[in-house]
């Protein structure tokens, strides 16, 4: 039986803008088969947005945790979020909210 998809937010804070971090995101995202968004926030956060299983999510926190050498992860809040259609089809890097 297929789990079922969720969806969750991380808001990920340090040295994360301007390091690379949104491609990186996409990266891992696009490797563990999630779709969402990813952003960077005005407050110096990064914003990411991903559908996928219970699994695959937490396969993706652990790697915004760990976050590309360039950058210095601080913290990663996670919220579960509601699934949106515009974004169950492809994970993408958006412009900066």
């Amino acid at each position: 039986m297929a789990e079922t998809r969720q969806a969750k937010r991380f808001f990920v804070s340090g040295s994360v803008q301007g390091v690379g971090f949104r491609y990186f995101a996409k990266r891992a995202a696009d490797w563990l088969g999630l779709t969402g968004y990813v952003r960077n926030l005005d407050d110096g956060r990064v914003e990411i947005y991903a559908v996928g299983s219970r699994v695959q999510l937490g396969e993706l926190r652990r790697e915004l945790e760990r976050g590309p050498l360039s950058a210095n992860v601080g913290k990663v809040i996670e919220e579960p979020a509601e699934l949106a259609p515009k974004f169950l089809e492809r994970f993408s890097i958006e412009r900066d909210a």
